[in-house]
């Protein structure tokens, strides 16, 4: 029980400290978008594979199955969430992007089951329809051309893809490894894009204001975040980790209130209201004896990673 309630910690965590990049990737507005985070990338695969070094961890021999997936998982949950976001924000409202992408709880509750052959719980997929209504009610539904839509499911898709992927990755990579890979691929293919849509002469080193910035959205944002996400997504399962992507958006709501960029509306209360109410839901066990929803007993969830 303490493993579990300190797995949704650490979720809860990441997907907060993620919300808290829309504020401050506002300081950064300037500076060419996938380069910016292509930089971010490196910083957070330079600070994970400086700890996986330290630690010591046992070496692990990478199969052809292995590298394909973290292959994939770069590409779609990295590179490609980052050009179909940067290209849905000319054709759709951030509301609208944020809606959409707010869906993440729900695709999770249904297909993290069914990649691990098991049928979707229907409390977990009440519980992200929940969290889904209040994330849609938090950010407003918005406008935006179909093109704009498309561009948003494909984000929406990639996010998926960053936790979907990882699943089969965790028990034996770990956590530290499968944010560190990925991250590390991740950094040539967004120099490349970022190029080819802002040309090299785009390319110039940050300010000081933009280098602490792109510092706070690698170490903390994308090293640690990663780090605790994929750890609670080993051992809570992606149905139930999904349910705190519900929280990007509370996290952003709070960053921008706190540093009196934004006010807090009446519709955002009740939507994070209405996230809290789904992921405790989501959370609470059916019963004090049975298997977890997440298809493994408590001793499973306890069992700990090869970094820890």
């Amino acid at each position: 029980m303490r493993s579990t309630t300190m797995s949704a910690v650490g979720a809860a965590t990441a997907m907060l400290l993620v919300g808290t990049s829309t504020a401050v990737s506002a300081t950064i507005a300037e500076y060419p978008v996938l380069l910016g985070q292509a930089l971010r990338y490196a910083l957070a695969a330079a600070i994970l594979l400086l700890v996986v070094r330290r630690l010591g961890l046992p070496k692990v021999q990478l199969t052809k199955r292995d590298v394909l997936l973290l292959l994939a998982l770069s590409a779609t949950g990295l590179v490609g969430f980052n050009v179909f976001l940067v290209e849905a924000t000319r054709h759709a409202s951030p509301a609208m992007i944020g809606s959409v992408v707010g869906a993440v709880p729900i695709v999770l509750a249904i297909t993290g089951p069914l990649l691990l052959r098991r049928r979707p719980a229907p409390r977990l997929i009440a519980a992200a329809v929940i969290v889904t209504i209040g994330v849609v009610v938090a950010a407003g539904f918005g406008g935006g051309s179909v093109y704009g839509m498309l561009l948003s499911l494909g984000a929406l898709l990639s996010e998926v893809a960053f936790s979907l992927l990882a699943v089969p990755l965790l028990p034996k990579l770990g956590a530290l490894r499968v944010a560190a890979y990925p991250a590390t691929l991740s950094v040539v293919p967004l120099v490349v894009v970022g190029i080819a849509i802002d040309g090299a002469g785009s390319l110039r080193l940050p300010t000081p204001a933009e280098a602490l910035a792109f510092g706070y959205l690698g170490a903390i944002v994308t090293a640690l975040a990663f780090l605790l996400w994929y750890d609670a997504l080993h051992r809570l399962g992606a149905d139930r980790a999904g349910l705190f992507a519900g929280l990007v958006p509370v996290g952003a709501l709070l960053t921008t209130a706190v540093l009196g960029i934004g006010e807090i509306r009446p519709s955002h209360i009740i939507g994070a209201l209405l996230v809290a109410i789904g992921v405790m839901i989501g959370m609470r066990r059916a019963s004090s004896n049975a298997p977890t929803e997440s298809g493994t007993d408590d001793r499973a969830v306890r069992a700990p990673s090869d970094e820890h």
